[in-house]
């Protein structure tokens, strides 16, 4: 099984799933990691490990239907059986979405369905919920809708900051979604 990592940012999460696969926890090939953002650190860190990447931007294809149609084509030509989203920031099309059926997964930084979209570690800690955490689901046609596969909560602690509760979300997906991931690539071969 063969499966790309889709990333637009830095790529602490690309970083947590690229040491568990390169410690033999993860069973598949991570075949590329893709970026709509050309100067996207995630880039640099895949290099760093030797990971093939590929990149193009929604703009050189003309816009979103052009872009995905060649997104598509790339994954096919690369025989990608299985997408990761790691912090990749773009919503996908049904055409991509029916290409992979339950084979997309996603992670979110708050306990869905609570504060779905772009900015939920921020929104659960404005509107001043005491429990948060993160989601791991696969893809569907809506924004953080598709079926839940894990979660774990985070607590809030009285006196957190924004900045304090963003580093105990992302120490909490660097844990979660290699584990999530061992398991579905597993089940998948």
């Amino acid at each position: 099984m063969r499966f790309a990592i889709l990333a637009s940012g830095n790529g602490s999460n690309f970083e947590a799933i690229v040491t568990a696969y390169e410690a033999g926890d993860l069973h598949g090939e991570l075949a590329l990691v893709f970026s709509d953002k050309p100067d996207a650190y995630v880039l640099h860190r895949a290099k760093e490990h030797k990971v093939p990447t590929k990149t193009f931007t929604v703009k050189e294809h003309g816009g979103k239907a052009g872009y995905e149609k060649a997104l598509l084509q790339m994954l096919k030509d690369e025989q990608i059986d299985y997408l990761v989203l790691a912090g990749y920031m773009r919503i996908l099309g049904e055409e991509l979405i029916a290409a992979f059926p339950e084979g997309i997964v996603n992670i979110h930084p708050s306990l869905l369905p609570s504060f779905p979209g772009l900015h939920g570690i921020k929104d659960a800690f404005e509107y001043g919920v005491k429990i948060t955490g993160v989601t791991v689901h696969f893809v569907d046609k809506g924004v953080d809708t598709g079926p839940i596969i894990a979660q774990e909560a985070v607590t809030i602690d009285e006196n957190e900051t924004l900045d304090s509760l963003e580093i105990k979300i992302h120490q909490v997906e660097h844990k979660l979604y290699p584990a999530v991931l061992k398991r579905l690539f597993a089940e998948a071969e």
